[in-house]
C-alpha cells in the first residue's frame, strides 16, 4: 500500500462502461494523491492457470473494468483534470490473447490463442517470450478517463474526448495527463493496466496485467480542452531503442489497409525468421511493436510503417 497517499480506492469499487449517474466512491481535494487497485482487462477471468478454453468462454460483459469513480472537489464542466502519473505497482502476472473477431488482423487469425507472462514486479526486467525472446516492460494504464456529459451507459471499448480506453503506452510514470471535465466532480476512473504494449496494440491485447496505480490530481480551471493531451518527462522509446528495429511498410490510399499490410508483413517476417507460429508472432508484436504513420501528404498513397525492436531477440 501507498503510505504517502491520501486515499486508496480498492478494486471492489469497479464498474463497466461510463455513466455519469454512477455515485462516486470517494471525494478528493485538488492536490490529493490516490492509489487505485486495478483489475486486468478480463476482470480476473484470465489467470496464470488459464487455457484456450477460458479465452473462448470470456464474458464480454465483464471486460475492461475501471476502478472508481472519484469526485474531485471543485471540478466543473470546462475545466481540465490534471493527472500526474506517479507510479505503478505491478503484480508480476500478465496475459496476451488473440480474441476471435477482435484485433487488426481479425480476418487472418480467427481462432483463440493465449500467452501467459510472468515478470519481476520489482526490477521490471524484460519478460521472457518463448526460449529466446525478451520483451522490455513499461507499465501504464490503458483506460483512464472522466465521465462523459451524455446521460446513460456508454461502452468502455471506444476511446472518448474525455479519455477512456486510450491505450497510449506513453501514459507511464512521470507523464502528466490533462482530461476535459464534462460533469461536476469529473467522476474519474482508471483500469486496463498493462505491463507492456506496442503503439497500436495490433492484436487487441497487450501484456494485460493487474496492478496498482498512484495518481495525483489537480485542476486547470476554465481550460476549455477539447481532447486529452499529455506531457512526457523525457524520451519515450529508450527501453526499446538499443538494438534498432526491423521495419515493414504498407503503402496505398487507405491508412487502415496500409496498417494491416505493414503488420501482416512483420508477422510473416518474425514467424519465418524465428520459427514462431504466426499467431504467436501476432501477439508478440502487439506487446512491443509500433505502428507509425510515416507519410500522409503525398496523395493518393500514404505510408504506414511497423517498427519491431531488435532487442527482443538480440
Amino acid at each position: 500500500m501507498c503510505s504517502s497517499c491520501d486515499h486508496t480506492i480498492h478494486s471492489r469499487h469497479h464498474h463497466f462502461g461510463w455513466d455519469n449517474g454512477i455515485a462516486p466512491v470517494a471525494r478528493v481535494a485538488p492536490g490529493a494523491t490516490v492509489e487505485f487497485e486495478c483489475l486486468d482487462s478480463s476482470g480476473g477471468q484470465l489467470t496464470a492457470h488459464s487455457t484456450l478454453a477460458d479465452v473462448a468462454a470470456l464474458d464480454f460483459g465483464r471486460i475492461n473494468p475501471v476502478t472508481g469513480p472519484i469526485h474531485v472537489e471543485g471540478a466543473e464542466p470546462g475545466d481540465a483534470l490534471k493527472i500526474t502519473i506517479e507510479a505503478f505497482r505491478p503484480s508480476g502476472f500478465g496475459w496476451t490473447a488473440n480474441i476471435p473477431g477482435f484485433g487488426l488482423l481479425a480476418d487472418d487469425f480467427r481462432d483463440p490463442a493465449l500467452t501467459i507472462w510472468t515478470y519481476d514486479p520489482d526490477s521490471l526486467a524484460p519478460a521472457a517470450f518463448g526460449p529466446s525472446g525478451r520483451v522490455p516492460l513499461k507499465p501504464f494504464a490503458g483506460t483512464i478517463g472522466n465521465a462523459p456529459a451524455e446521460p446513460g451507459h456508454h461502452s468502455v471499448v471506444p476511446p472518448r474526448r474525455v479519455g477512456g480506453n486510450l491505450d497510449i503506452r506513453d501514459l507511464a510514470a512521470g507523464t502528466v495527463l490533462y482530461l476535459p471535465v464534462e460533469v461536476p466532480g469529473a467522476l474519474f476512473s482508471v483500469g486496463d493496466t498493462h505491463a507492456a504494449q506496442g503503439d497500436g496494440e495490433v492484436c487487441g491485447t497487450a501484456i494485460e496485467s493487474p496492478m496498482n496505480v498512484v495518481l495525483t490530481f489537480d485542476l486547470v480551471k476554465d481550460a476549455r480542452l477539447k481532447m486529452p493531451r499529455f506531457t512526457t518527462p523525457g524520451p519515450v522509446t529508450r527501453h526499446l531503442d538499443a538494438k534498432g528495429y526491423e521495419v515493414t511498410t504498407g503503402i496505398g490510399p487507405d491508412l487502415m489497409e496500409g496498417a494491416k499490410a505493414a503488420v501482416a508483413q512483420m508477422v510473416d517476417l518474425l514467424a519465418g525468421r524465428y520459427g514462431l507460429d504466426p499467431v504467436d508472432a501476432y501477439m508478440l508484436v502487439s506487446t512491443c511493436g509500433d505502428l507509425r504513420i510515416s507519410e500522409i501528404v503525398d496523395m493518393p498513397n500514404w505510408v504506414v510503417s511497423f517498427y519491431f525492436p531488435r532487442c527482443v531477440f538480440e
